[in-house]
């Protein structure tokens, strides 16, 4: 088989698979920052049983998500050579920030807050999470001002064939940047909503005895998927907008592509400079998806109601609408990545050069492996959400207070 081809689906598998980490952390820390705030001002149980339980499920997925973001780094060397040797230098910059500045403050505040319950503080145990949120979205940005780079590359100047990084401040200031960020977080703001109104229906349909605190946690999901799916929408169409229009080939004909693509022509030679029409058909089913779920308004003055609560249909129709924030996810990622074609960084570096010097049945064998792998770990990750969602809240592990036991007696002499 052809490497490129080759190497451009082992990243797509893989990239797609720890997407799915990714959102899905987003979202649910953005809940649990609400629910042990409202613990802290309202002193009421309710809110600890919540945080505790969702916060398992929380660090279950944040531990095999840096599993598959490990594995999916190592491409960057084995497959895309040609990318850190040209760009490097500039892709490079936000990458190193992303993990220096955010990834390990961020590994460093959760650990603090797993080992912290009943030890620290109430509001310093508080501010803990608070740190959690804030450099997990400070991650966020930094990974997509490196995206948002590739699909507009600017502030950089090329010397000896190589990129070389002039104005850091135009990476920041990236038109490529803001609007696909905006959607990015509300996407994730979606799934973590739609995660927790779906668990939560789950138990509402076993009649578990925790009905009052999964009431709760249902409102909060369906409230925060209703507003992040109105997000998404805004920030989704906005993209689309010709003052964001950023990339005059990617969706469809633009007054600008003829004359790009023949400048192009003639830098690099000939060749077809139109994105693949994989793009815009996830493109499309994206956008459908998209308009389904914006029927989750109508869930919001139903589910206030215990009578309605406690009907199936509209628990059901929560549950089977948890696939849809993935599939949508990956679809908006397909058509944001393919869009780009036939080009790693737009108008600067074709894909073909990027690819590695190595031979197909390299390639093959890690294509196989690492796929494998990030699947191993995508299956292991459900399987756990699962089982402990099962369980419910009645003890999670996660922050349970230290038992006290008791010293054993002295035993006392016996007489004859």
């Amino acid at each position: 088989m052809d490497t490129l081809l080759l190497a451009r689906l082992q990243f797509a598998s893989t990239a797609s698979i720890h997407f799915l980490f990714v959102i899905v952390t987003l979202g649910l820390v953005t809940l649990l920052v609400g629910l042990q705030t409202a613990g802290y001002l309202t002193r009421k149980p309710k809110y600890e049983r919540l945080t505790r339980f969702w916060g398992t499920l929380y660090v279950i997925n944040y531990v095999l998500g840096i599993a598959t973001g490990i594995v999916m780094e190592f491409q960057f060397g084995l497959n895309w050579s040609g990318l850190s040797r040209y760009v490097g230098n500039v892709f490079g910059a936000p990458l190193a920030i992303e993990t220096l500045v955010a990834f390990f403050l961020e590994s460093t505040f959760l650990g603090m807050w797993i080992f912290g319950w009943h030890r620290l503080g109430r509001g310093v145990h508080l501010a803990l999470l608070w740190g959690v949120a804030l450099t997990a979205y400070a991650s966020a940005f930094w990974i997509m001002v490196a995206n948002a780079w590739l699909q507009n590359p600017v502030g950089y100047e090329v010397r000896d064939g190589v990129a070389h990084l002039t104005d850091f401040s135009a990476l920041l200031t990236n038109p490529a940047l803001g609007i696909a960020l905006g959607h990015v977080v509300s996407a994730a703001l979606l799934t973590g909503g739609l995660l927790m109104a779906a668990v939560s229906a789950g138990h509402l349909l076993r009649r578990t005895p925790d009905f009052e605190l999964f009431r709760t946690s249902l409102r909060l999901g369906v409230v925060t998927a209703a507003v992040g799916i109105l997000l998404v929408q805004g920030f989704g169409f906005a993209q689309f907008a010709p003052v964001n229009q950023v990339q005059p080939t990617k969706f469809g004909s633009s007054p600008d592509g003829g004359a790009l693509i023949a400048e192009w022509t003639a830098r690099f030679g000939p060749g077809d400079y139109t994105p693949p029409v994989l793009a815009n058909v996830g493109l499309g089913f994206m956008i459908l998806i998209g308009m389904g779920l914006s029927l989750f308004w109508l869930l919001l003055p139903l589910l206030w109601r215990d009578r309605i609560i406690r009907l199936r249909f509209p628990l059901w129709l929560i549950i089977c609408c948890l696939p849809l924030p993935f599939v949508a996810a990956i679809l908006g990622w397909i058509a944001r990545e393919i869009g780009r074609q036939p080009w790693v960084a737009y108008g600067l570096l074709p894909t073909e050069q990027a690819v590695s010097p190595v031979g197909s049945g390299v390639l093959l064998v890690s294509s196989v492996t690492f796929t494998l792998l990030l699947g191993a770990l995508a299956v292991t990750n459900w399987t756990l959400l699962a089982r402990h969602a099962a369980r419910g809240a009645a003890d999670p592990a996660l922050g349970r207070p230290p038992q006290h036991t008791r010293p054993p007696a002295t035993e006392e002499p016996a007489f004859a």
